[in-house]
């Protein structure tokens, strides 16, 4: 039987139950939160184009490639309830290179699996800790970081890759030259986009990446970053082989590097079948210790009430994301487990500001004063987020309680409708389709932003924008509006501003607003040469005074971190930054609890 059979058939069988072990009315409160009534709501059936990276199924290649012949699934691993477990959780892969990703699974899932960084954030202190690097260095009043790397780190062997050596300076090189250097031969492969990175500029930041020996690894940059260590430390920058990137050279076939992934990460890809499922085995020669679990499956194929129902039934064990509306669901099953956590994350409605109308600020602050926040908090995330005064959340050291943006006075905002002529008027509005960590129902919260548009005279056509396009959305630059937000792997202020709106940012379409003031980008960067922390905070303030006043995003929401699994799982990390690694999960057979 093949390693297909075994997940999918399975699949199939539990998936059946489900309607018996749930009652009638514990579907339709679920339910209730995760569907459309299309009687109310206006919705153009549209989906966006992708423009590149995904072929007509939204594969990033045929089901993975095999690499030169060579098979892409190897030995048919054991029964995944006896060796793994299953990850639940709403995306489309595109890239298996998080370097080439600017948000969805790839970075919140399969980065921490795969690949290791220099450097990692500590999810219970906040602070930066060692990873690939065992110790680094500061010079230069912060314009050089030189990097000490561990040795002994295996690289993943692979059905399409046998390393010969284990990671060295030329892997950390190679990695962020090729990001950062537009010179680099590898720079334009598969695209040459680097959607984190670009919109940090840092191709015109750094300097030069260089190897002083085996073990050491230099960055100098054109002027001091205070921000630079926590980029490093984000899920955008995984360390590559550079070996594995000389043989594609070599035969050919330099588009797999991105497809194909080998990295020093605890797992690594074994099978993938789009809008399925995932598969990944142990690596078993990680450098911190093999992992206990010898796969893991995350399934695809199913949102909302799809995924709540199979952790109940147990064909999933880990729920990612569930939906605030499910809690009581969730808490009330003895055979489950929730966890909760401060999110570093943001929700937000981005303006088109290049476009009429919404290029005029003043129409900005009447929709702004149009939305009932209080209403999305209770309807979308039943006390499980706080309404957003900021573009920054408030654990940020850098969050401004005086630059509040949030408002509800739709008198107010008719009145500024009239003053402006727009008492009729027709936008649309961008709206992902799956489930993220700072906004569990998308297309629910754009539902109630219409009915709250509705009754200032403003008719608003939302736009489901599937996961796999989301990242041409601003190559197509008619919308109004978007609705999106932000997680970031960083404590520091920057991975918020400059990813979201900086000039750079439009580029690199993490701009979904198209504003840009240059007058914001010298505060940003004034905040990046200083190495004071009063001094950034004084002018992160400022920024935020500026945002507040230009609004070119209305913050939303700021999220707790939810995750629901099995009782018998246990070793799982839930990290206001991102996911965390799988290599530490396992079942305790003690515990399990069938249903």
């Amino acid at each position: 039987m093949s390693t297909q059979s075994d997940y999918s058939l399975t699949r199939v069988a539990v998936t059946l139950l489900a309607g018996v072990l749930l009652t009638a009315g514990t579907l339709r409160q679920a339910a209730a939160d995760e569907t459309t009534d299309k009687s109310d709501i206006v919705i153009e059936k549209r989906i966006i184009a992708a423009q590149r990276g995904a072929d007509e199924d939204g594969a990033i290649a045929p089901e993975l490639p095999p690499a030169h012949g060579s098979p892409v699934v190897t030995a048919a691993p054991p029964p995944i309830r006896q060796s793994g477990f299953v990850y639940c959780v709403s995306g489309v892969v595109n890239t298996f290179n998080p370097q080439m990703a600017s948000s969805g699974i790839t970075i919140d899932t399969l980065s921490a699996q795969l690949y290791d960084r220099l450097l990692a954030v500590d999810p219970y202190t906040y602070r930066l800790i060692p990873e690939l690097a065992q110790c680094w260095e500061v010079l230069d009043n912060g314009a050089t970081y030189r990097f000490h790397l561990h040795k002994n780190i295996a690289f993943q062997h692979t059905a399409w890759f046998t390393p010969t050596r284990t990671l060295n300076a030329d892997d950390v090189v190679f990695s962020f030259a090729r990001m950062f250097d537009t010179h680099h031969p590898w720079h334009g492969v598969n695209g040459g986009d680097y959607p984190y990175f670009d919109s940090l500029q840092f191709p015109q930041t750094v300097q030069s990446v260089k190897r002083i020996d085996n073990e050491t690894v230099e960055f100098r940059l054109e002027s001091p970053d205070a921000s630079f260590l926590w980029h490093l430390a984000t899920h955008y920058a995984p360390v590559l082989s550079a070996e594995y990137a000389d043989q594609l050279t070599a035969s050919g076939h330099q588009e797999q590097l991105d497809r194909l992934p080998v990295g020093t990460g605890p797992f690594m890809l074994n099978e993938y079948h789009t809008g399925q499922f995932i598969r990944l085995t142990r690596h078993q020669h990680y450098w911190r210790g093999m992992p206990r679990m010898a796969q893991v499956v995350i399934d695809l194929s199913t949102g909302g009430i799809g995924r709540l129902s199979r952790l109940l039934t147990g064909e999933c064990d880990v729920l990612a994301y569930p939906a605030a509306s499910q809690l009581s669901i969730l808490r009330d099953d003895p055979r489950l487990r929730l966890t909760l956590r401060p999110g570093m994350n943001i929700a937000y409605l981005a303006f088109n500001t290049r476009k009429p109308p919404l290029n005029d600020v003043r129409l900005r602050h009447a929709i702004a004063l149009a939305i009932n926040n209080p209403r999305l908090m209770q309807s979308i995330y039943y006390g499980t987020a706080e309404t957003a005064a900021s573009l920054l959340p408030r654990a940020s050291w850098a969050y401004d309680s005086e630059s509040r943006v949030t408002e509800y006075n739709p008198a107010k905002a008719r009145a500024i409708l009239r003053a402006l002529g727009k008492t009729s008027l027709q936008l649309n509005l961008l709206v992902p389709t799956a489930s993220q960590s700072y906004n569990p129902s998308p297309l629910k919260t754009a539902e109630l932003i219409q009915s709250d548009l509705a009754q200032v005279g403003i008719r608003l056509t939302i736009i489901p924008v599937e996961g796999r396009f989301q990242e041409a959305r601003l190559t197509a630059v008619n919308h109004d509006m978007t609705l999106s937000g932000w997680s970031t792997d960083s404590n520091d202020p920057d991975s918020f501003f400059r990813p979201l709106l900086s000039c750079a940012a439009i580029a690199s379409q993490t701009n979904y607003a198209r504003w840009c003031d240059p007058e914001f980008d010298a505060l940003l960067y004034k905040a990046l040469f200083s190495q004071q922390l009063a001094s950034r905070i004084e002018t992160y303030h400022s920024a935020q005074q500026m945002l507040a006043q230009a609004l070119p995003v209305l913050p939303l929401a700021s999220s707790l971190r939810l995750q629901a699994y099995r009782f018998g799982i246990r070793g799982l990390v839930l990290s206001p930054f991102g996911n965390a690694s799988f290599a530490g999960v396992y079942r305790d057979e003690r515990q399990e609890q069938t249903p």
